[in-house]
């Protein structure tokens, strides 16, 4: 296949539809059963989610890891002193963008992030596996480092010195952002590209309001 046939290659969506009915008038719980769906059918990183936010001079995106949801919003974690917490320090604007190609179905989520409570990423660090937290004190996030050698001599540091706790506690440089949307976009591929897109937009009183875009 010719590299001008690949860029034009195409899949008709024919897997599911979404509508009105299905969507219901609540995009948290919609949001779950397609979660749910994600998980149950063992697609590869379901939780998998672009973040997007706003630079100083450009906009950057990268791929982030969901770690709870509910009503108030949808939470990763980080070190803060990585470039998307500085981005979010000076513009709390943020996007998520999650996309299931095997159920051909994709969720885009916007909003502004906030931290987390202390309690809250605390009680999150306590799930990782040591290495992970030894990993969020050992890693500058988002710093230049001369090679892998020194990435990981720095590791074996810090390794060394929590070999006697028990208990890494959670650097103060980490913790979790949570995104409270103001618009949650439900997207179905369907056939002939007449894909259905349903969005979710929150009113000043904090209820949503549903509506159909065109594809």
């Amino acid at each position: 296949m010719s590299q001008d046939n690949k860029l034009h290659h195409r899949s008709e969506y024919e897997r599911a539809f979404l509508d009105e009915a299905d969507a219901g008038s609540d995009p948290y719980a919609l949001f779950g059963r397609w979660l749910d769906d994600a998980i149950s059918d063992g697609l590869p990183e379901p939780h998998a989610m672009t973040l997007t936010t706003m630079g100083q001079l450009t906009i950057s995106c990268r791929v982030v890891l969901l770690r709870a949801f509910d009503a108030q919003g949808f939470v990763f974690y980080t070190n803060h002193n990585s470039r998307k917490a500085m981005d979010l320090e000076r513009d709390p604007r943020a996007a998520l963008n999650f996309f299931w190609p095997m159920h051909e179905r994709q969720v885009r989520i916007e909003g502004r992030a906030e931290h987390v409570s202390a309690a809250e990423s605390d009680g999150y660090f306590r799930t990782r596996p040591r290495e992970s937290q030894i990993g969020a004190w050992s890693s500058d996030q988002s710093r230049p480092v001369a090679d892998r050698q020194a990435l990981e001599e720095r590791f074996a540091r810090w390794q060394d010195r929590f070999k006697d706790e028990a208990e890494v506690q959670r650097p103060m440089h980490w913790g979790g952002f949570r995104v409270k949307p103001v618009r949650i976009e439900f997207w179905q591929g369907r056939p002939s590209r007449l894909h259905d897109r349903i969005a979710f937009e929150q009113m000043s009183d904090g209820k949503w309001l549903r509506v159909r875009l065109q594809p």
